[in-house]
């Protein structure tokens, strides 16, 4: 344990020597508020993970400490390995911005070999984190080539469309997956672009606005 509170702070004073202030203080002013926030863009981070082998435990310390750098970090150096799926759920109900969010799905939560297991669940939690991974998630397994059976289309498509006619933030990852869904054929594009005909008629210009960009980023794809 002392080995990996030592690699800890070695890893903390490389976060210093990239921190940018400017974007920090801009994060916090956007309600992004970690206990510390260095900063850093993602690319320099990647970059710092690279120099550290994948450890279980190196991950799980550095996930519990509320900085936000060492959350990111611990996505890409958690290994598949023993990261079963009460310690990712453990992982999203700490989760409290989006971006934490969609680079933990990205790094490893896509690569989980129990994926396609929990993200129907997760899309259908009430919760907002396990509901945003579930269709981030959901979005990265479509891009990979990951195709629906026809009980698993209705009930994904019946989820995604009660999102998109809601009133909520949800409604733009909802509507990504959904995207991502309709380009894996042409037969699923018919089946989206005709859900969305009740979506173009809507008096709410905000359900109107995204079934459009939908419908365009449809068309645009085929």
């Amino acid at each position: 344990m002392a080995e990996i509170q030592d690699t800890i702070r070695e890893i903390k004073s490389k976060f210093r020597l990239f921190m940018n202030g400017m974007v920090s203080q801009s994060m916090r002013e956007k309600g992004i508020d970690y206990k510390l926030n260095f900063g850093i863009e993602y690319p320099r981070i990647k970059e710092i993970a690279a120099d550290y082998p994948c450890s279980h435990e190196l991950a799980q310390a550095l996930w519990k400490e509320n900085i936000r750098e060492c959350k990111i970090m611990a996505g890409l150096l958690q290994p598949v390995d023993g990261f079963c799926r009460e310690i990712a759920e453990i992982w999203i109900e700490d989760m409290r911005y989006p971006e934490l969010a969609e680079y933990t799905v990205m790094n490893l939560f896509q690569r989980l070999p129990y994926a396609s297991e929990v993200v129907f669940p997760w899309i259908a939690d009430e919760r907002e984190y396990f509901q945003l991974c579930g269709y981030l998630l959901m979005t990265r397994l479509l891009m990979k080539g990951w195709t629906l059976n026809e009980r698993a289309e209705a009930e994904f498509l019946d989820q995604a469309f009660t999102v998109l006619e809601g009133g909520t933030e949800m409604r733009k990852v909802a509507a990504r997956a959904v995207c991502k869904f309709a380009l894996q054929s042409k037969t699923n594009s018919r089946t989206v672009l005709r859900m969305l005909g009740n979506l173009l008629k809507s008096s709410k210009p905000e359900i109107k606005m995204v079934a459009e960009e939908i419908k365009n980023e449809i068309e645009y794809g085929l």
